[in-house]
């Protein structure tokens, strides 16, 4: 199998890391082989494992630090990327700037309460996390997408937590 997968130029030194340590990490982890030129180019064998290599390269394209983006090698983890593409500019701004919050702190409780990772970059919001990680935070952040209050977009999340 072979993917050619875009990230942008400025995150091509974090998946590459010092030395080529993250790459050769990534590609020791996945048994892929993974080719970094204008495009990540993945080729490997285990349809599984394959897989696990895009969505690494993916999420440290979207900006999540490698080591975040290493959990995605974990079974149960995901990568969920949610796109804002079609919504206009200042539209897609507002949206997202009600995901990030005054001063990070919206973004910041979600991740808190959920154990998710998000990372917001350009038209995107991506989430690494576990099905009962992502579910919640995912629900919180459709709700704050679609204009609800800040406290009603968290009040299942904080039932949900407190109910573990």
């Amino acid at each position: 199998m072979i993917e050619i997968v875009r990230i942008p130029a400025d995150r091509k030194a974090a998946f590459i890391g010092k030395g080529g340590r993250v790459k050769a990490r990534i590609e020791k982890a996945t048994q892929t082989d993974i080719e970094v030129s204008e495009d990540v180019r993945i080729m490997g064998d285990d349809p599984i494992l394959f897989l696990k290599a895009k969505d690494i390269v993916i999420a440290i394209g979207r900006g999540f630090s490698p080591k975040q983006a290493e959990r995605l090698l974990d079974e149960d983890c995901y990568l969920h990327v949610i796109s804002l593409d079609g919504k206009c500019p200042k539209k897609r701004e507002r949206l997202l700037g009600r995901v990030i919050g005054r001063e990070g702190r919206s973004k910041e409780t979600i991740e808190e309460e959920t154990g998710a990772s998000i990372r917001i970059r350009g038209k995107t919001l991506a989430l690494i996390g576990t099905p009962e990680e992502l579910e919640p935070a995912e629900e919180a952040i459709d709700k704050l997408l679609a204009g609800k209050t800040h406290a009603y977009a968290y009040q299942r999340m904080f039932k949900r937590k407190a109910s573990r």
